[in-house]
């Protein structure tokens, strides 16, 4: 049987082919849609669910409840790919996107934490968990879907759809969070308009179902079922040695890790350093990265396409390269070009913190030192400083381009800071300064693309098909839930923590630098292999 593939591998049939990769790529938006609309109003739920006196706080606790989700893949991966080497990948993913859609829709359902108090954020993470669990059981299944149906030399290119598929489902939480919020005016949108995106999830996996319904088991795994040869135990067998261990290491710290660390930063790190540290006004916010993420799907299919031609290796690496040398200069170039006037004022006239024990807690209800509480009033501003230290015992100091300010006063605080250029209300950019914020977002994303496009197809390849589900899902739901989900909240908390806007970037630049390394010297070239 595994002779017979290897020699005719999937036979080309462009009817089907089409309906494999509309079915796989639909579900793919819709189940990260699903994902990522929670993302995409962290700061509004952080409100609802997350209520604190400081802002900061409850955004971070509304991120650490986004990478909860993520938390909970590699479970999903374990549970669904065991299923997916044993039933199929047909019948794995149809449960894996109706678990989804379930979950999504029943946050759009949960009463507040005005209405139920700590119930609400203990409900809305177990519906997290439960969208975690789902997710760890969708991409491989899809992945594997197309690629199992792909010819030889095509596979990049027919898998890249599944790639931009993830970037599809940020644009469609962006644009359904942009239409509902149009309609509605802030008091009616906080009250009840924000729960419109999570039921729309509803009417996707109705959608999804009946588009995935219409398929076939993939060939590969028909003739492998059909032959006897499923693994009887697709996890032992992933582990049962230190080759195919390695390649799991691999494919966890060297791919996963890597590339969905960049992905994030190109998207959610974006958008959180445009609303809080730029001051963009949300929805304005979020078109410019919806803008840049839409140009940006471009490269997803492109790089998957060039991987056919060149190898899987090559774009990763150089992805990987183009990252650690531009990522500070581009965020620099959003800065410098979406608010100048902060840029102008954090240079001419830094805030400076002088001070002893000066430790910051941004969760802390009453900060333990002087010193920390000087840093929570600038932190809720959502401004940026630098610390010097100061003999033990000393009382904080707080200057302003050179001259010391008095902090307790708020309105001196305000007036001051207005006089030395920090603007401390949310704008509207100009389409100037917009379009050069999108132009370096599209940049970001293009070394997404490199790292990304090409990712489905390698792992597909990377493993055999009796242990193909779970062998890819384990490492990829690690790296992506544990590197990449808990980006958000790190880099914020270090920024939090810093009082640098630009400090969250190392977390990013650290996991590269490391998945370079291993992509380097452990990744195998995959491209053109046959599948057994």
């Amino acid at each position: 049987m595994t002779d017979h593939l290897a020699s005719a591998g999937p036979q080309i049939d462009v009817k089907r082919d089409r309906l494999v990769i509309l079915a796989s790529t639909l579900g793919t938006v819709f189940e990260w849609y699903d994902f990522f609309v929670y993302g995409t109003l962290a700061a509004l739920i952080a409100k609802l669910f997350f209520p604190t006196d400081s802002p900061t706080a409850g955004l971070l606790l509304a991120l650490a409840t986004f990478g909860a989700g993520f938390g909970v893949r590699p479970v999903g991966a374990v549970l669904f790919g065991y299923l997916g080497d044993k039933l199929g990948r047909k019948y794995t993913f149809l449960v894996t996107i109706t678990l989804m859609g379930i979950a999504t829709a029943a946050v759009g359902l949960l009463p507040t934490h005005a209405q139920i108090g700590i119930w609400a954020p203990v409900l809305l993470v177990v519906c997290r968990l439960l969208q975690g669990l789902a997710l760890g059981g969708e991409y491989g299944g899809a992945a594997i879907y197309v690629a199992e149906h792909a010819p030889r030399k095509q596979r990049g290119y027919y898998t890249s759809f599944i790639q931009a598929g993830v970037i599809g489902g940020f644009l469609l939480s962006l644009m359904v969070v942009l239409i509902s919020n149009s309609f509605v005016d802030k008091a009616a949108w906080e009250a009840w308009g924000w729960r419109v995106p999570f039921l729309f999830s509803v009417l996707l996996l109705a959608v999804s179902l009946w588009i995935r319904l219409k398929l076939k088991e993939s060939p590969v795994f028909q003739a492998m079922k059909d032959a006897g040869e499923t693994a009887a135990n697709p996890v032992k067998e992933s582990f049962n040695s230190w080759a195919r261990i390695k390649l799991v290491l691999v494919a966890l710290f060297g791919v996963a890790a890597g590339l969905t660390v960049i992905w994030y930063t190109a998207q959610f790190q974006a958008l959180y350093f445009l609303q809080s540290t730029l001051k963009f006004e949300d929805n304005s916010a979020r078109l410019i990265l919806g803008a840049g993420a839409m140009f940006s799907l471009f490269w997803f299919i492109l790089f998957g396409w060039v991987s056919d031609k060149i190898g899987r290796r090559k774009p990763i690496l150089l992805g990987y390269v183009l990252t650690l040398i531009f990522l500070f200069p581009l965020f620099h170039w959003m800065g410098n070009a979406g608010n100048p006037e902060l840029a102008a004022a954090m240079k001419a006239s830094p805030i400076v913190v002088t001070g002893s024990d000066c430790s910051y807690d941004p969760f802390a209800k009453k900060q333990a030192t002087a010193c920390g509480a000087v840093l929570d009033t600038l932190s809720k501003k959502g401004l940026p400083y630098s610390k010097l230290a100061a003999a033990e015992g000393s009382a904080p100091v707080v200057t302003i381009g050179g001259s010391p300010v008095d902090v307790s006063n708020g309105d001196l605080l305000d007036a001051t800071l207005k006089q030395a250029g920090y603007k401390l209300e949310k704008s509207v950019p100009t389409l100037s300064r917009a379009l050069q914020v999108i132009a370096a977002i599209v940049i970001i994303g293009m070394f997404s693309g490199m790292t990304y496009g090409p990712v489905a197809a390698l792992l597909v390849e990377l493993f055999p098909a009796r242990i193909r589900y779970t062998s890819m899902s384990v490492p990829y739901h690690i790296g992506t839930g544990y590197f990449g989900g808990f980006l958000p909240f790190i880099s914020q908390f270090i920024v939090a923590k810093t009082g640098d806007p630009f400090a969250g970037l190392w977390y990013t630049v650290g996991v590269v630098a490391l998945a370079l390394v291993v992509t380097l010297f452990g990744l195998p070239e995959t491209s053109g292999k046959e599948l057994d």
